[in-house]
């Protein structure tokens, strides 16, 4: 099989940074201390983590893999705009804390990456991670990161379940990280 058969050309690496943070999908698997270090801060007392895995069972079936695609030019605009919205929501004066620079901040800076193309089990597909200087608004900020990916980023997935042939495997919306 040719390269431009087993990787849809829609579905390519890519990647945004913005001031708000980093968004990322890629084939390679997800380093989680690096994401993680990627968001630190001085002024960060806190940073939130979620990490989604393969799973090896789902509703009484033993999945044996996942494989993601995306229409990565269009889903790494819309995660930018996912971060920028959870940045945006919590920098209200009431989550507000001055830092050294006399700005003022509440979310720090935001991982998002997510994985694309065969994810075994056990591995992580998504890795967010949130800095701030308070743990409240970094776990705010990086569920809402998570919701609003499965609700509207161009990714989707695909299913492998023991003893079901590869070809019966539909592809679902990523609705189910």
């Amino acid at each position: 099989m040719s390269t431009s058969q087993a990787t849809p050309s829609a579905s390519i690496e890519a990647r945004s940074d913005t001031p708000d943070g980093t968004c990322v999908l890629t084939y390679s698997a997800l380093d989680t201390q690096d994401i993680i270090q990627s968001v630190a801060d001085d002024g960060a007392g806190a940073t939130a983590v979620f990490i989604g895995t393969t799973r090896n069972s789902f509703k009484g079936s033993v999945v044996t893999q996942l494989e993601y695609q995306a229409y990565s030019r269009l889903a790494i605009k819309t995660m930018a705009d996912i971060v920028h919205n959870a940045h945006q929501a919590y920098t209200r004066s009431e989550h507000q804390t001055p830092s050294v620079d006399g700005q003022m901040h509440a979310v720090i800076r935001t991982a998002l990456y997510h994985r694309l193309g065969t994810v075994p089990v056990g591995e992580p597909s998504i890795v967010i991670a949130v800095s701030s200087p308070h743990r409240k608004e970094a776990f705010m900020a990086c569920e809402q990161i998570l919701e609003d990916v499965k609700r509207r980023a161009q990714i989707w997935k695909r299913e492998f379940y023991e003893g079901q042939p590869d070809e019966e495997a539909e592809w679902k919306a990523n609705s189910g990280h």
